[in-house]
């Protein structure tokens, strides 16, 4: 088909005009998160320092709530026991497009030197805890308090709505209890208005401060925990002759779930991960216990993995035991479950150059997959989602010397948040701008 040279020139016209309009947009925000750099870095200290554990945000959800009224935007608090939800409707009609961050801390002392370290303690599981931040969770909350701000600030711009999630429970809720993203949805977080599209980030704290890093389909892995409870028989413990020892089975159990990785799945197409973390039993050097509790985490990135795995453990576990004259009771998945965190593979093709304009091409990384996980998750089995990373760690630092995440050294630098200013509202405008209702 030929297209007369009018028509042509008209379709150049139009699209320079879309692209002159993105780029008056990325402007208008670059200018923006210089203003507000310092005021981003001040929340992020203030939350820092005064941290809270799932589903006990109270603090850090009024902080957030007293500012997103300020700007004029419709706050509803109290979603998922501590959560903040903002709506801001642009003069224009057009996309619901949701921006996550979410708002714990978790059950660790910090051990660094900065200003404004946390000294909190709190009750943990029924014990006195110190209380950090030691995941970004609170960079991630003033990262969004600024891009309310900003997109606020051009609301006459705004062809649609944002809807700000600030969320509680990422790091799971306390035993007993429900919360995060899978508690969200189910209250309808996702609802009036119907929400589009999600994007979330996240800091990295062995990433240098102004890279992205991203991945489509399956980023994070799925994680469950596991709880396996060995039962043996008592004894004295110098006549062990008498006894089913329930250590020595829970120690040839703990060998044997190593051959599921090693041995059980072809970890050249996904990687698989099963770690006992935590094992308990007796109390006494010449007891022989009753039995022995054991607490691990399993990741894995497909369905066919999980059946796997899943049915590997319980076969290990009971058969190990059972040649020993003891027996296993497991509970898997036990306190929770998180699916896999996957990037809708259009949606991340489509907003790549989003990304690659806010940090620049060359600082925007396809990385390996992760296997953390992230209740994200729970957003992205319901509408397309991006997730995605943001260096934390200073530049030139060796990444094998910067402290991991949820551990007491974890730091991240200040000067990252711009990255993840520009990021969200760019991702807003140009996801806007793409899908016009």
């Amino acid at each position: 088909m030929k297209i007369s040279r009018f028509s042509l020139l008209l379709l150049l016209f139009c699209a320079s005009g879309i692209y002159a309009q993105k780029s008056n947009y990325s402007t208008l925000i670059n200018n923006a998160v210089d203003k507000i750099e310092s005021k981003v870095i001040a929340w992020r200290h203030d939350i820092h320092e005064n941290p809270e554990l799932g589903n006990r945000e109270v603090r850090t959800a009024a902080l957030i709530a007293k500012h997103l009224q300020s700007l004029g935007i419709e706050v509803q608090t109290g979603v998922a026991v501590t959560g903040v939800i903002g709506v801001l409707k642009g003069d224009k009609p057009g996309p619901v497009v949701a921006l996550r961050a979410d708002m714990d801390a978790l059950p660790v002392e910090e051990k660094n030197n900065l200003p404004y370290r946390s000294n909190v303690k709190t009750m943990y599981n029924g014990k006195e805890t110190s209380v950090m931040h030691a995941c970004g969770h609170d960079a991630h909350v003033a990262i969004l308090m600024g891009v309310a701000e900003i997109l606020s600030g051009m609301k006459k711009d705004l062809k649609g709505t944002v809807k700000f999630i600030f969320q509680p429970a990422e790091e799971s809720a306390p035993f007993g209890e429900q919360g995060g993203a899978e508690l969200m949805v189910k209250e309808g977080v996702l609802e009036n208005p119907k929400v589009d599209v999600i994007f979330g980030l996240h800091m990295a704290s062995q990433t240098e401060v102004g890279k992205i890093n991203y991945r489509p389909g399956g980023a994070m892995a799925a994680v469950s925990t596991v709880k396996i409870t060995v039962n043996g028989k008592p004894s004295h413990g110098a006549q062990p002759w008498s006894s089913v020892d329930p250590i020595v089975v829970s120690a040839q159990i703990i060998n044997n779930l190593q051959t599921i990785v090693s041995r059980n799945v072809n970890i050249t197409q996904n990687p698989v991960v099963v770690t006992i973390g935590s094992i308990h039993g007796g109390n006494r050097d010449n007891i022989i216990s009753e039995n022995v509790e054991m607490m691990g985490t399993v990741r894995t990135f497909t369905e066919e993995d999980k059946k796997l795995v899943y049915d590997r453990i319980r076969q290990i576990c009971e058969k190990t035991a059972e040649s020993a004259g003891a027996t296993a009771d497991v509970v898997l998945p036990y306190e929770h479950y998180y699916p896999v965190t996957f990037n809708d593979e259009k949606l991340t093709a489509e907003m790549l150059p989003t990304l690659q304009k806010s940090a620049g091409k060359e600082n925007v990384l396809l990385v390996a997959p992760i296997t953390g996980a992230e209740d994200f998750s729970f957003f992205q089995q319901k509408v397309p989602g991006l997730y995605f990373f943001i260096g934390g760690m200073p530049k030139g630092q060796d990444p094998k010397k910067a402290a991991p995440h949820h551990t007491p050294q974890f730091i991240i630098d200040d000067s990252a948040f711009k990255t993840g200013l520009k990021a969200m509202c760019n991702l807003v405008f140009d996801y806007i701008e793409l899908h016009k209702k």
